[in-house]
């Protein structure tokens, strides 16, 4: 049993700062010197360790792949940048090849506007990602003529092969649709202009398709005029509407 002199004290302050630090200085405190410094690992708390565990451990794979494979796969990640890329000719690419691979698209499809020229690029550039797969496939092979220790990069090239066939299918049906309502508003408005001739011509009136807003020269008017008599005299010779007077410039008819 504790005698008396070997009982605490109680603090008679009502400060609890005060009465906090009394009892304080009354226990023993370590002998700082004789412990020793603590070492990091105990000073650590549990998530600090965990995390120190984590860096140590993530620090043994950043050094680069060290396997043949795995040299191969980082080789792959830096041509198949190519097929993502926002340029489509590479450094290792002829830029005068892919000049004229754009230029033939260019000549095959003769975009009238900025949108149909924007989707005619993008038609050649996915091409010309597209024609560079092969060239990948037989590089790896070059590599490593095993097909079985290569099928996760085979397969990453038939996802990107695929993904840029989509692309291309989908920008040259973007493209026809726009050509074929441009093409068809062109043929309507060129239709009208013809037949506004006729109608100038019956009455000995001069005429040119600027008068009324059209963009096409005299000598396409008058082509498709001398196609519309030929295809159907009888409704152009005889018609009365085709030998009243015009109507006036810029009026529908």
């Amino acid at each position: 049993m504790a005698t008396a002199a070997q009982a605490q004290p109680t603090p008679t302050t009502t400060d609890p700062v005060e009465r906090w630090l009394a009892r304080r200085g009354a226990c023993p405190q370590p002998d700082v010197e004789k412990m020793g410094t603590p070492s990091p690992s105990l000073r650590a708390t549990g998530s600090d360790a965990r995390r120190a565990l984590t860096n140590r451990a993530n620090s043994q794979h950043s050094t680069g792949p060290r396997t043949e494979s795995g040299k191969q796969r980082s080789s792959l990640n830096a041509l198949s940048h190519g097929l993502t890329a926002r340029t489509a000719v590479l450094p290792t690419e002829d830029p005068d090849t892919y000049q004229r691979h754009i230029q033939q698209f260019l000549d095959e499809y003769a975009p009238a506007t900025p949108t149909e020229t924007q989707l005619v690029h993008e038609i050649a550039n996915t091409a010309w990602r597209l024609n560079r797969i092969p060239f990948l496939e037989a590089d790896l092979l070059s590599q490593d003529p095993n097909p079985q220790t290569l099928i996760p990069q085979l397969a990453s090239l038939g996802l990107h092969g695929a993904r840029l066939s989509r692309q291309f299918q989908k920008a040259i049906e973007q493209l026809r649709e726009m050509q074929y309502e441009r093409r068809r508003l062109e043929r309507r408005q060129l239709h009208d202009a013809a037949e506004l001739l006729i109608r100038h011509q019956h009455k000995g009136l001069s005429w040119e398709p600027s008068d009324d807003g059209f963009v096409f020269s005299k000598e396409q008017v008058e082509l498709h005029a001398r196609q519309l008599i030929r295809q159907n005299p009888t409704y152009y010779a005889g018609n009365p509407r085709f030998h009243a007077a015009p109507p006036p410039m810029g009026a529908a008819f």
